[in-house]
């Protein structure tokens, strides 16, 4: 402790010569070797030491220390040891090194610190539970200020040596542990070892569980007050128990309650032993214990469903695959694995299978052997069992008259069938009888067909009817035998059209065609008109004709029946107009010509399709139009005028015919437009009037920008330098800007954008005032009158009067600048208008570096502007 004085004693006479000798004369010394001893190690004080504090001579701050022991305890940039983090008593070096520098008697020095052995003191209470493997003896110091050197030795009750891993899983009981540590030469040990009594508190013994299994559906009728405690065997008694239903304080439960309300599922119990207390407090934790009390349900599959998928052909037999899906009934079925039992019973033979399942919304698809379907008839599915994976067989499933029929179908044969066709005239349709069809059952089929020869087509169907071996006729549509001449007809195939079972085919017939005009290329043209415009109709493709007859019928808006004109052909054309009479409706037309005969040959057909649409459209009403006003500063173009579209055109004249495109932009006067109809017509002109009108840009009085900013000038200031004062509007920015308050202040330096706004035409000014403002516009009587300079400042961070600055004098002197200096004549700051505010801190000294302490300071104003002298004066730092 003598030794602790001196060095206190040292530490204070150091800073008090340091304090009174020039820095210079002791600066860059590293003071001299010294020995220090700290034997209490485990005084709070030895936390953390300044190591510079415990060298004797005068050492100079700002040096390095090295940590020669290495004990990694030392912070060598601010020279601080945290020595009671070394785990062991020694002696331990350091070494303190500072620059040479002329007139220092040495630049090293060594701190040599004896550090005392310490054996801890243990907390009141090392209580562990037995259920750990190993406890650690040094945690017997947790929560102490300060844990035992680890360089000790532990030995047991019986004074044996032992390690700190004391082996408790399974102990029960108090036992005494000691923990001596080796002293260190110096230092006297007045504690050389410490006793720890371990107290190993039986941890509670929740037992085990075992599970229960029911079916639901049959077998709780005995269970509808079931103690929980015959689940147990080996437990402590006094537990408590938690699940599902629990009834106290007996623990029973009622699992038939539990099953109606809850249904089928795994139901947990648990049941928890209490730790004990000791000392206040639970060395071990709860022990809990789980059972599963599972209540199995009987599913119903009434109302399934099953569907085999899929009837196949004799031909398909060799490569078929089957599939069969069950859908559940009314009740639902947990999605998951099943196992399913089903038979197949088919013309000759049954099987059974079982296939492994998931269901998954109450459906399931799975397949069927193949080797079950290999030859022509009916074969039955069956589903006899199904049974969930998960279940554990207390429980047995409804499953009732679930089956579906599988059909393996003949193929149909035409064998020894014959076609007979009459003569037909070219187009008309072909009648086709076949006989000798004695292979077909009854029932409807479809037939694909060809034709060659004079007219080609193939892949042809058609439907057919076979009862008692008779077979219904077919038509060949008169589109597909358009041309004259031979043309034989040959079936290619045979489809049930129920079975879609399909077998190939080769019965052949023949048609004669005879001639009619050809109307292949013809076409009938007709453009649209306006009403009472004449309407022409062109008719092109004719071919060869030269004299024809044709007739017509109009339909749609306007009608009229058969119409019949003779007509000479030129160039594979004719043409004629249609009487205006059947024309006098607006709205779409149809001709339809309905014939066309050959005058020549007095042969005729009816041509399909032969027509043409044509609109007769109405001349559209000139649009309703009222006077328009724009503001200039909108820059509106003709694309703003009403009405607009593109169905709207705008003219600058009556006479003009070339329309005005959209981005024109508008001047006063008249401006016309017309509405095209959909139809191309094209109605009268409509008058619009229109103004444009603009308000003048307001005009700022000469100086009106300048301001001196004490008086904290506002945008309504700004107004009243205008010639517009009452109507202007301000913003910050010429486009998209925002609108400025009246109150908004102004700021120096800053741009502000102002328009004049007409309350009659509601329009802003097309060309805007732009006022750079200044706030150092002061007179020499605001100057003086204002000017405050504070006389000191708290830099504590509490938001108050933190830094020190001069309010108001950039406005006043915009070139100032401010010095501040210490009682010694450092200069700690310099600030301007840019830096205005002094935070305490020496920014600008090239001297000392840190925080300035509390004091006396000196500021020098150079105020810089009308040959102003500088202004003294002293100010107070207090924190």
């Amino acid at each position: 402790m003598v030794k602790n004085y001196l060095v206190a004693l040292k530490i204070l006479l150091f800073f008090i010569v340091l304090f009174l000798l020039p820095s210079q004369s002791i600066a860059q010394c590293a003071g001299i070797d010294t020995d220090v001893k700290i034997c209490d190690i485990e005084n709070p004080v030895h936390e953390s030491i300044n190591l510079l504090g415990l060298l004797d001579g005068n050492p100079t701050a700002g040096g390095k220390w090295t940590d020669d022991s290495n004990t990694q305890e030392l912070d060598t940039i601010t020279g601080i040891l945290y020595a009671q983090n070394i785990s062991r008593g020694g002696v331990y070096q350091f070494t303190y090194t500072v620059p040479a520098t002329t007139g220092c008697v040495s630049t090293t020095a060594k701190l040599r610190i004896t550090i005392g052995a310490y054996a801890g003191v243990p907390a009141p209470y090392a209580t562990p539970c037995s259920d750990r493997e190993i406890y650690n003896l040094f945690e017997a110091f947790n929560g102490t200020v300060m844990g035992p050197h680890k360089n000790g030795t532990w030995t047991n009750g019986a004074g044996q040596i032992v390690p700190s891993g004391f082996p408790i899983k399974g102990l029960q009981g108090t036992f005494k542990f000691t923990y001596t540590v080796p002293p260190v030469p110096g230092c006297i040990l007045l504690i050389p070892s410490v006793t720890v009594w371990i107290t190993v508190v039986r941890a509670p013994e929740p037992g085990n569980a075992k599970d229960l299994l029911l079916c639901g559906s049959t077998d709780l009728a005995t269970y509808t007050n079931f103690d929980l405690h015959g689940l147990l065997v080996g437990q402590d008694p006094g537990g408590e128990w938690s699940g599902p239903g629990i009834v106290a304080p007996g623990y029973k439960v009622n699992l038939q309650k539990i099953f109606d309300t809850q249904g089928a599922g795994d139901y947990e119990y648990t049941y928890t032993v209490l730790a004990p207390t000791l000392n206040g407090h639970r060395p071990c934790s709860n022990k809990s214990v789980s059972a599963v009390i599972t209540l199995e349900k009987s599913l119903d599959f009434t109302g399934a469903t099953l569907v085999v998928d899929s009837d196949i052909c004799e031909t398909e037999i060799a490569s078929a695959t089957y599939l069969a899906t069950l859908t559940r009934g009314p009740e639902v079925i947990p999605n998951g694995k099943y196992n399913i039992t089903y038979t197949i019973s088919g013309p000759t033979a049954t099987s059974v299978k079982t296939e492994s399942v998931i269901f998954n919304n109450g459906v399931v698809t799975f397949p069927l052997e193949a080797v079950n379907f290999q030859e022509v008839g009916a074969f039955k599915v069956e589903i006899t069992s199904i049974v969930a994976e998960w279940n554990k067989g207390v429980c047995k499933n409804i499953v009732d008259n679930l089956s579906d029929i599988l059909n393996v179908y003949p193929i149909p044969n035409l064998d020894s069938a014959k076609l007979k066709i009459d003569p037909i005239c070219q187009k008309e349709n072909a009648v086709v009888q076949i006989t000798g069809a004695s292979k077909l059952l009854n029932g409807t089929y479809d037939i694909v067909y060809k034709l060659s020869g004079a007219n080609i087509a193939n892949a042809q169907g058609a439907s057919i009817t076979v009862v008692n071996g008779v077979v219904s006729d077919f038509i060949i549509p008169a589109a597909l035998i358009s041309k004259d001449g031979n043309t034989s007809v040959v079936i290619t195939k045979i489809i049930n059209s129920v079975t879609k079972c399909t077998n190939t085919a080769n019965v052949i017939g023949n048609i004669v065609v005879k001639p009619l005009p050809n109307a292949t290329n013809f076409k009938v043209q007709i453009d649209d008109f306006c009403l009472n415009e004449p309407v022409p109709v062109t008719i092109s493709g004719l071919g060869t004709l030269k004299d024809i007859a044709i007739s017509y019928t109009i339909s749609g808006s306007n009608s009229a029946t058969t119409q019949t004109i003779n007509l000479l052909v030129t160039n594979v054309k004719a043409s004629f107009i249609i009487p205006q009479n059947l024309l006098l409706n607006t709205g779409t037309t149809r001709l339809t010509i309905t014939k066309v005969t050959n005058n020549e040959t007095t042969c005729g057909i009816a041509p399909t399709g032969l027509l043409d649409d044509f609109l007769i459209n109405a001349i559209p009403t000139a649009p309703t139009t009222n006077p328009q006003f724009f503001c200039k500063s909108d820059e509106a173009t003709v694309a703003n005028l009403v009405p607009n579209g593109t169905q709207y055109k705008w003219y600058d004249s009556v006479t003009a015919t070339t329309p005005l495109a959209a981005s024109t932009i508008l001047v006063s006067g008249n401006y016309y437009v017309k509405v095209t109809a959909p139809g191309g017509c094209v109605s009268q002109e409509s008058l619009s009037v229109i103004t444009v009108n603009d308000t003048p840009a307001p005009v700022l009085i000469p100086k009106g920008q300048d301001f001196c900013g004490i008086n904290n000038p506002t945008i309504a200031d700004l107004s009243n330098n205008t010639n517009a004062s009452a109507s202007v509007v301000w913003y910050d920015a010429p486009d998209n800007g925002n609108q400025l308050t009246k109150a908004t202040l102004l700021e120096d330096n800053a741009t502000y954008y102002g328009f004049d706004f007409s309350s009659t035409t509601n329009c802003f000014s097309n060309d805007v005032l732009i006022a750079k403002v200044s706030l150092t516009n002061c007179t020499n009587e605001e100057e003086y009158a204002d000017f405050f300079i504070p006389d000191g400042f708290s830099p504590n961070g509490d938001g108050t009067n933190d830094t020190y600055t001069i309010p108001d004098i950039d406005f006043l002197y915009p070139d100032y600048t401010l010095e501040i200096y210490n009682r010694y004549g450092n200069l700690m700051f310099t600030g301007n208008k840019n830096k205005p505010e002094w935070d305490g801190k020496n920014s600008d000294s090239k001297v000392i570096d840190g925080v300035a302490p509390n004091g006396v300071y000196f500021y020098v104003v150079h105020f810089n502007k009308d040959n102003r002298s500088p202004l003294q004066g002293r100010l107070y730092l207090n924190r």
